[in-house]
């Protein structure tokens, strides 16, 4: 199957690939199955890893857990913070909620990893973050470091699953271990195809952990959930990725991180658009502005950009496509300057081989064949933390 995914990724870049499943009626969130992780919680002290989008019908688990009289002694809070309003990249300080008092305890500062005075007291943490499916989405690098950190303190770790967005497929290569970074901190694709729950057992199995630790994990499954089922969100992961054609297009437009291109921070639609401050990228214009808690000083603020708009595109169809940068890089006028932070592009690739095929004409069909058969090693790997149907 992988095969000829690949080769139909290759001739449709950005075009419909495979159709997505509606969910069940009887779809239901780790979180929405309080009968399993309630009772894991009772009579012990717990600290939460969480942020906006650990929400349910019946709101958020905080809230559920305090209703429940489940003892919280901390808050963790992952990049963008407990509320998910502090622009990508900006440190979050610890603090204290004003709704509950509880204490919030920042992972995404100096520091990525708990201190040990912040874990070794409590029983267990529990883990409910939305994430995208993307190796360089860090929610994911902030749960490796949370999992070794219950490991080395024999604290239990539990993960409410959630839906993968990006799950119905994987693509791009494999990361290089000496690429290894807050970006990229596992041997897998760019897009991986597991949901949280399902990476957590493969961290733990595959021995990712420091001196291959493993900690006390317990995932707790969704009810009726397929990998190929269409789930869009309902709260936006991350200030950035404000809609599911956002989240659809993110693995392939967040490359242009590394260039002199903008992908609309500063403007109400991220990650849907691409351009810069030259008529040779296209058409289409916008001008970035801040806007504080998405990015307050974009790259181009008040600079009109020319490029495209790809709006009109319909997010189940999208796909992971190297087609966007190699199109970018050959209307550049100036290629050498085009890759701008080239070392950030070798982080989010994963290899320092990437940059080099774009300066020499690769092919996207090219470049997605040289990763063919590590992708094959990887879905044997996958398949033995798969919880769902794919």
């Amino acid at each position: 199957m992988l095969r000829l995914l690949i080769s139909v990724f290759f001739v449709t870049a950005l075009s419909p690939l495979l159709g997505q499943e509606v969910g069940s009626e009887n779809f239901r969130l780790g979180l929405e199955r309080k009968d399993h992780w309630l009772p894991l919680l009772q009579d012990k002290k717990i600290g939460v890893l969480v942020n906006h989008t650990s929400r349910t019908g019946e709101g958020h688990l905080v809230d559920i857990m305090l209703e429940n009289g489940i003892d919280i002694r901390r808050i963790f809070a992952p990049e963008h913070g407990f509320r998910g309003d502090v622009d990508a990249g900006e440190l979050v300080a610890d603090g204290v909620d004003p709704d509950t008092g509880i204490p919030v305890i920042s992972l995404y500062q100096d520091s990525r990893k708990p201190r040990e005075e912040d874990i070794r007291d409590l029983d267990v943490v529990v883990f409910d973050i939305q994430d995208v499916g993307v190796r360089f989405f860090t929610y994911i690098s902030t749960m490796h470091y949370m999992m070794e950190a219950c490991a080395q303190n024999n604290v239990q770790f539990v993960v409410l699953d959630r839906p993968n967005p990006n799950g119905d497929y994987i693509d791009g290569p494999v990361l290089n271990p000496g690429f290894r970074s807050f970006v990229g901190m596992h041997p897998i694709p760019v897009v991986h195809g597991l949901t949280v729950g399902e990476l957590a057992k493969m961290i733990n199995g595959e021995g990712w952990l420091m001196d291959s630790l493993k900690c006390r994990l317990t995932v707790v499954p969704m009810e009726e959930y397929t990998h190929s089922m269409y789930y869009e969100p309902p709260i936006k992961p991350s200030p950035n990725l404000p809609n599911m054609l956002s989240v659809r297009l993110y693995p392939s437009l967040c490359l242009f991180e590394a260039t002199v291109m903008s992908v609309g921070r500063g403007t109400n639609f991220p990650f849907q658009v691409v351009g810069a401050p030259d008529p040779v990228y296209g058409s289409f214009t916008f001008t970035p502005r801040s806007i504080p808690g998405m990015d307050s000083q974009p790259k181009y603020e008040g600079e009109v950009c020319y490029g495209l708009d790809y709006r009109g595109l319909q997010p189940d169809a999208q796909c992971f496509s190297l087609r966007p940068i190699l199109d970018f890089y050959q209307k550049s006028k100036e290629k050498e300057q085009f890759i701008s932070r080239p070392v950030w592009l070798n982080l989010l690739i994963g290899n320092d081989r990437f940059v080099n095929k774009i300066k020499d004409g690769w092919t996207e069909a090219a470049i997605k064949s040289s990763w063919i058969e590590e992708l094959e090693e990887y879905e044997v790997t996958r398949g033995k933390y798969l919880l769902y149907p794919i």
